[in-house]
């Protein structure tokens, strides 16, 4: 694997750190700005709307640049978008500072997929973008952890200020390992969005907005399932999502390792193993090694479905994957906004803490169903294109059928 994988792998590291870091500072922030912790949760929410947005409109301002100045811009947006948070004076502006960051993590990690593929052999594809995921997926094991206890010991504004530093680490590592790659001829903002037409993008779109839903549905509730059902401390939280993110790393390992081999069953075993674990964990969450066991067996299992879906969305928009790419890594982020929503829901009807397994049960089922469906369409096109094919020596209708 290319060494330029290292610094979009470190870009990635500080974004995944800075976009959950805040929630273990929650307390901090708000006690510092006298605001409620209803109130301090929008810097989850503006950040998670801000990677929405961002995701393709930096996309569309990057078309005329090449990706490797486009990914010095990101990392820069992200520094000052940290610089802010960290210096910020009142509420408002920290929420700004949030904002300016989360509008280069879609774009960022949407440019650096297609990097990340450019860079290695067409059957290695799917390694390197997950090379590069392993940035994000170690900022869960490492960053976070760290970044809360630093933010609690020494200051809140002390990890923000380390998070600028790591991307300025980032920012110097894209300038001088990823090389230099031509803006592609005749790409155009039409040509972007005309991959949008393809139902298969949009199948696998909506696949990784209700497989990672699946994860973010049990996830965002983790801390009361823990304590209130499973009986840890609170103070226990920390280390069980330590677990969590080490079955990140590894199942984001495997899954871009099998993906280059056999991409549609890599998502059908994660998916349909994820729909399984999720529904279990209803079960599980009432005992501590259970609880804990599922919770890495969520993590692998949910991150083995990153290098497929992203591989997969660069496949079939072969011709200008670099927005549809980019709108995919925001709807990681539409997934886990909608099942926080949907678990939120569950837990105020009064189905209790683990109602929110079933629903990422079901979002988890549902995007294995759209992976069959997408399967079966796919086959149906090659198999109408193979009889054109065939047909194509009979006569001139053929031959312009084809084309």
């Amino acid at each position: 694997m290319p060494l330029a994988l290292l610094a979009l792998a470190i870009g990635a590291f500080g974004i995944g750190t800075t976009e959950f870091v805040i929630m273990g500072l929650l307390p901090e922030v708000a006690a510092e700005f006298q605001v409620s912790i209803p109130t301090a949760g929008f810097l989850v929410t503006g950040y998670a709307l801000g990677v929405v947005l961002g995701a393709p409109l930096m996309t569309l301002l990057g078309t005329r640049v090449t990706r490797k100045r486009m990914l010095m811009l990101l990392m820069g947006l992200f520094i000052l978008g940290n610089v802010v948070s960290a210096l910020a004076p009142v509420f408002g502006v920290m929420l700004a500072g949030r904002v300016v960051a989360s509008l280069a993590h879609g774009a960022f990690f949407g440019i650096g997929s297609v990097v990340a593929a450019d860079l290695v052999a067409p059957q290695k594809k799917a390694g390197a973008i997950a090379m590069m995921f392993t940035g994000l997926t170690v900022a869960n094991v490492v960053g976070v952890p760290l970044g809360t206890y630093i933010g609690q010991s020494a200051g809140w504004r002390t990890t923000f200020g380390i998070v600028a530093l790591l991307g300025v680490v980032g920012l110097l590592g894209v300038a001088r390992l990823v090389p230099e790659q031509p803006r592609p001829e005749g790409v155009r903002i039409r040509h972007e969005l005309a991959a949008f037409r393809n139902v298969q993008v949009l199948l696998a779109m909506a696949m990784t907005v209700l497989g990672f839903g699946g994860v973010f549905a049990a996830i965002t509730y983790i801390t009361p399932m823990m304590t209130e059902v499973a009986g840890y401390a609170a103070s226990s939280v920390t280390w069980l999502l330590v677990l969590f993110g080490l079955g990140m790393v590894g199942g984001n390992l495997v899954g871009g390792r099998f993906a280059d081999r056999h991409l549609m069953p890599m998502l059908y075993v994660s998916l349909g193993g994820l729909a399984l674990v999720l529904g279990l964990f209803t079960v599980t969450a009432h005992n501590k090694a259970a609880a804990a066991v599922t919770l890495v067996l969520i993590g692998a299992l949910g991150f083995a479905t990153v290098p497929p879906l992203q591989k997969r969305v660069l496949d079939q928009a072969a011709g200008a994957p670099t927005l549809a790419s980019a709108v995919n890594i925001g709807a990681f982020n539409l997934g886990n906004a909608l099942s926080a929503w949907l678990g939120g829901l569950v837990i105020a009807a009064g189905l209790g803490y683990t109602a929110p397994n079933w629903v990422g049960a079901v979002l988890a089922a549902s995007a294995l169903a759209l992976a069959v469906v997408s399967s079966l369409l796919e086959r149906r096109t090659a198999a109408a294109e193979g009889r054109i094919v065939a047909g194509s020596t009979s006569g001139p209708v053929a031959v312009t059928a084809r084309h």
